[in-house]
């Protein structure tokens, strides 16, 4: 198995409501067959029905906060980034989980729930750079 993700699939209460949302913070969606990708770099995000994405997948739903475990993540070239993004998620109908705060690695970040619950971080780290096209490069880490 190649080491790359192609897909992030969000499995959302109502798809119309979770794309409007998406849309609310500038992301461009295309919809079909229920289902809405946005390309996000070099990957897609995309929005299908919860409990269409539990049955594709063999398993039963247990619950429908969006929390598995799983936090998706934005690294953005400034502090002040992080929270124009944070104030735009929770314009749009995000909760915000964390204000934006210093981190312990000499950043900056806060996070949000989108309507679904599904967690988003918005990082500014000096450690992560990015390219001009948003491209981030894990830096060698020494370990």
């Amino acid at each position: 198995m190649e080491q790359r993700i192609s897909l992030v699939t969000l499995g959302v209460a109502d798809v119309g409501r979770a794309r409007a949302f998406y849309e609310r913070l500038g992301w461009r969606g295309q919809e079909v067959e229920e289902t809405v990708f946005f390309q996000a770099g070099g990957l897609a995000l995309v929005l299908w029905g919860r409990d269409k994405l539990a049955d594709d997948a063999g398993l039963t739903d247990s619950g429908g906060d969006g929390f598995g475990g799983l936090s998706l993540a934005q690294n953005v070239r400034s502090r002040a980034e992080v929270d124009e993004i944070l104030h735009r998620a929770a314009d749009a109908g995000a909760t915000v989980t964390r204000p934006a705060r210093e981190t312990f690695y000499g950043g900056y970040a806060g996070c949000f729930t989108d309507p679904d619950g599904h967690l988003w971080e918005i990082a500014w780290n000096p450690g992560f750079p990015l390219a001009t096209d948003g491209t981030l490069t894990v830096p060698e880490l020494g370990g």
